[in-house]
C-alpha cells in the first residue's frame, strides 16, 4: 500500500505540482495531500487507510453524501444505456425543466461542462446581448479560470498570492472593471463614468472563494438598480450556492427581501451535476436566443448535455426537492457553524462563523469580513494550525482559508459532535 507522500511524490514527476487543480497542493496550509482512494456517506478514506469526516464534499457538488443509492442506480443504469452520444437526449431536456422549475428567473438554460464553460459563455452572452464590451466584477470572487475573469479573483491565486495569472495579456483584461465587494460607492461611481460601455455585472452573491462572504441586501438591490436604470445585465454566479444554500438557490433569499428581485443571467454547477462534470447558464427566453443555433452568440461543446452526468444530477436535484430537505440541512450546518464559534469562544480564541443551507465558512477575526481586503487580513497561520489539527483528527476541512465548506445530507449529529469535540481540542492548543 503506497503513502500520501510516495503518491504525491510519483504525482509530481507526471503532473504539475502533483495535482490537477492547484489548492488540492496543500501549498497554503503545509504538508502532505491526502490521496483519496473511496468515499461513501459523509467520509472519506485515504491511500494509508485513514477515514475522514468530509466537509469539501468534492468543493460542493455532494449534497447528499457520497453514495447516495437513488444517485447510484440512476447513474448506472445511464452508464449501460452509453457514455456519450453527441446527439440530444430526452433527459436533457429532463434536467433542464427541473433546473427551470426551481429557478423563475430562467426561462432557458443552456448545459455545459463546468463551472468555468458557464461563466465564460454567459459573459459571451451579456456582451452579444447588449453590444457592449465592458464587465464588472468583485475582489475575491471567483468565476472559473477564463483569462478576462481572472482578476483579483480569489480562491487558488489568492492561496499563492498573485492578484492575477500569468499568461493573460493586458489587452484581454482591459474591459474588466474590478470593484470591492459590497462597496456601493464603486459600483454607483462605476456605471456613473461608464454605465454606457458595461454588459454586465457578475457576482457571487454568496462568495465562496473568499471563504464565506455574503453579498448585502442593499449591494444587490443597488446593483439591480443600476443595471436596469443603464441596460447592463446582472448576472449571478451560483455554481457553488446555486441549489446548495437553498432549494431555489440564493436568488431566492434575496428575492425574499427584495421586491420582484431577479437576476438577468444565472450560473450554476456543482450540486447540478451532482458530481459529475455539469454546468449550466440560463436566463430570460428573449437574451438565450441570443445563442447559437438561433442567434449570433456561438457557444458548443462536445460533452455538453453528456447523458451520464445529466442522469447523476437530474437524481441529485429530485431528492433535494423532497419535504424538509434543506431544513434538515440547514438545521446540520447552523449545528456545526454555531458550535465551531461557540467552542472558539471558550478557548479564547477569536473566531467567527456564518452559514446558509449546506454551506459554511469561519475566520480566526473578531468580526464577520465583508470583502476580499479583510479576509486577507483575518489570521492565515492560525488557520493553517488550526487545519492541520483537525485533519489530525480525522476532520478534513478545505486546505486554504479562502475556501467555504460544505455540508451534506449524510452529516450525522454524532459526525457533527464529534468535529466539534475535535476542534475543541485543537483550539485549546491555538
Amino acid at each position: 500500500m503506497s503513502t500520501n507522500q510516495q503518491l504525491f511524490d510519483r504525482a509530481k514527476i507526471s503532473i504539475p505540482g502533483g495535482v490537477n487543480s492547484p489548492v488540492r497542493a496543500f501549498r497554503a496550509v503545509g504538508g502532505t495531500p491526502r490521496f483519496i482512494t473511496r468515499a461513501q456517506g459523509a467520509y472519506m478514506w485515504d491511500a494509508e487507510g485513514t477515514r475522514y469526516i468530509d466537509y469539501i464534499g468534492s468543493w460542493g457538488p455532494m449534497i447528499l453524501g457520497h453514495g447516495h443509492p437513488a444517485v447510484l442506480d440512476a447513474v448506472r443504469k445511464a452508464i449501460e444505456e452509453g457514455f456519450s452520444f453527441g446527439a440530444p437526449t430526452e433527459r436533457e431536456i429532463e434536467l433542464a425543466e427541473e433546473i427551470l422549475s426551481l429557478v423563475p428567473s430562467c426561462e432557458q438554460i443552456r448545459l455545459v461542462s463546468s463551472g468555468t464553460e458557464a461563466g465564460m459563455s454567459a459573459i459571451r452572452l451579456a456582451r452579444g446581448a447588449t453590444g457592449r464590451s465592458k464587465i464588472i466584477k468583485f475582489e475575491g470572487c471567483y468565476h472559473g479560470h477564463a483569462d478576462a475573469l481572472l482578476v483579483k479573483a480569489g480562491s487558488g491565486l489568492a492561496t499563492f498570492g498573485h492578484p492575477t495569472s500569468a499568461g493573460v495579456p493586458a489587452e484581454v483584461v482591459q474591459h474588466t472593471l474590478v470593484l470591492e465587494y459590497n462597496n456601493v460607492e464603486q459600483i454607483e461611481e462605476a456605471f456613473r463614468t461608464q454605465g454606457s460601455e458595461i454588459a454586465c455585472v457578475m457576482i457571487e452573491p454568496i462568495a465562496g472563494n473568499m471563504n464565506f462572504v455574503r453579498s448585502s441586501v442593499p449591494f444587490v438591490k443597488r446593483i439591480r438598480e443600476l443595471c436596469d436604470q443603464h441596460g447592463a445585465l446582472f448576472v449571478f454566479d451560483e455554481v457553488m450556492s446555486g441549489f446548495r444554500v437553498a432549494l431555489g438557490s440564493a436568488q431566492s433569499l434575496y428575492a425574499e427581501l427584495i421586491p420582484g428581485f431577479r437576476p438577468d443571467l444565472s450560473v450554476f454547477g456543482k450540486v447540478i451535476g451532482g458530481g459529475m462534470p455539469l454546468a449550466a447558464f440560463g436566463g430570460p427566453r428573449r437574451i438565450m436566443e441570443q445563442l447559437a443555433p438561433l442567434g449570433p452568440v456561438y457557444q458548443a461543446g462536445t460533452l455538453s448535455g453528456n447523458p451520464v452526468a445529466t442522469a447523476c444530477g437530474l437524481a441529485t436535484l429530485r431528492e433535494i426537492k423532497k419535504p424538509g430537505f434543506f431544513e434538515a440541512l440547514s438545521a446540520r450546518t447552523a449545528q456545526l457553524a454555531h458550535g465551531l464559534q461557540a467552542a472558539a469562544q471558550a478557548a479564547g480564541v477569536p473566531l467567527v462563523s456564518e452559514c446558509q443551507g449546506g454551506m459554511f465558512g469561519f475566520f480566526f477575526a473578531s468580526e464577520l469580513p465583508q470583502n476580499y481586503n479583510v479576509v486577507m487580513a483575518t489570521d492565515k497561520e492560525r488557520f493553517n494550525r488550526f487545519f492541520h489539527g483537525m485533519l489530525d483528527r480525522g476532520v478534513y476541512l478545505a486546505p486554504a482559508l479562502y475556501e467555504a465548506g460544505f455540508v451534506s445530507a449524510a452529516h450525522t449529529a454524532e459526525d457533527i459532535d464529534a468535529t466539534l469535540a475535535a476542534a475543541r481540542d485543537v483550539l485549546a492548543q491555538l
